[in-house]
């Protein structure tokens, strides 16, 4: 016998006398393993003898192979046997175990709160109603007539296209009961449809309200969704003008985020409103308005992608009440004027609570919702 075949067989032999007994006084998986390794690892005993596999001579090969590669497979077998035993144990102790532990600390429980655009919701209807205006609510669910016609907007507006807006199956031309672009059913485009229901029903004046809820369009990308947050507010009386909506709305800026916030108005056209126009506010994340001129604030208005290096947001579009939408709404413009604003919720809490990307309020990580 060769210097080889007695170094395989008595490998093979030490290897099966012991295998069992090793597995056996293993106590957890960790250890267990370690000694499966040692015996058919990379480097274990059994897998050293295979490489032995060519010093033998050819008319053993076959058999002492046979005999590598059961004892392999038989050692294999033993530790998954122990393995299971092993899990099987474990979980026995777990459920042989005290149900609880005393000695554990308590788990406290988690306090909830509103989502930060709820809390920007009461925030804004707070302080247009402790300037004096009503709060009402509008239907989510709208006819065309209240959502665009009474409005102003011509049949040719791109808004009132079904590309644009989410009109409800049933409710379109042809449907029963559906005759005129004015009975078609959709989902609201805006909150201004509060307003043209509240002047349509009411006779007295002056009329204050603000109203507030969810819009949807079909607009679905990185800087859009289609189901978005709007507020909307009106005053109707006689004698208003353009300087009462700029000191009701200076005075919400101010309320809202801070007396140092500047503010500006830009002319703008929206149909139910003429003269319109845009009100925005100081980039509450760069702050120009700290520091003014300073080599510090031009350098974050420089890097600030909120209001794109401008130091400037745009906050809400307003106007004065058109004359067209008094008129089909049963007031006589002549003898009656007043101012609408409408504005996105969603932007106000990001400016609100200095987010830098409105994304973030959606994505419903209460890691950052708690933050807020």
């Amino acid at each position: 016998m060769s210097d080889a075949v007695q170094k395989f067989e008595e490998g093979l032999a030490r290897v099966a006398a012991g295998f069992e007994t090793t597995f056996a006084q293993c106590p957890d998986e960790s250890s267990l393993r370690a000694a499966a390794a040692k015996l058919i690892g990379g480097s274990g005993e059994v897998t050293q003898l295979l490489k032995l596999m060519p010093q033998l001579p050819g008319d053993r090969r076959k058999e002492l192979g046979q005999r590598a590669n059961a004892l392999k497979n038989a050692v294999q077998s033993a530790f998954d046997a122990r393995l299971e035993g092993l899990a099987r144990a474990a979980r026995q102790a777990e459920l042989d175990a005290p149900p609880i532990d005393p000695s554990l600390p308590g788990r406290g429980l988690a306090r909830g709160a509103l989502h930060p655009i709820t809390r920007t919701i009461d925030a804004l209807l707070d302080v247009f109603a402790s300037i004096g205006f009503e709060v009402t609510d509008a239907p989510e669910i709208e006819l065309a007539d209240f959502n665009f016609t009474r409005l102003g907007f011509p049949p040719d507006h791109p808004a009132t296209d079904m590309q644009d807006s989410f009109f409800v199956a049933g409710g379109e031309i042809g449907a029963p009961g559906v005759k005129r672009f004015e009975d078609q059913v959709l989902l609201r485009t805006h909150t201004s449809n509060a307003q043209v229901h509240e002047m349509s029903r009411r006779r007295t004046i002056p009329i204050a309200c603000i109203s507030a809820g969810k819009v949807f369009r079909r607009d679905d990308d990185a800087t859009h969704s289609p189901m978005f947050h709007q507020i909307e507010g009106f005053w109707v009386d006689r004698g208003i003008s353009f300087a009462h909506l700029k000191g009701v709305l200076t005075t919400f800026v101010k309320r809202m985020f801070g007396e140092q916030v500047p503010v500006r108005f830009r002319p703008s056209y929206f149909p139910f409103v003429e003269p319109g126009g845009e009100l925005d506010v100081g980039c509450t994340i760069c702050r120009p308005y700290d520091e003014p001129g300073s080599e510090a604030q031009r350098a974050r208005t420089d890097a600030c992608r909120v209001c794109k290096s401008t130091g400037w947001l745009e906050v809400l579009g307003c106007g004065m009440i058109h004359p067209v939408v008094f008129e089909h709404c049963g007031w006589d413009p002549k003898e009656v004027t007043g101012f609408a604003f409408g504005m996105g919720i969603d932007r106000i809490a990001m400016l609100r609570h200095n987010v830098g990307d409105i994304r973030l309020l959606y994505e419903n990580d209460i890691r950052f919702l708690s933050q807020l």
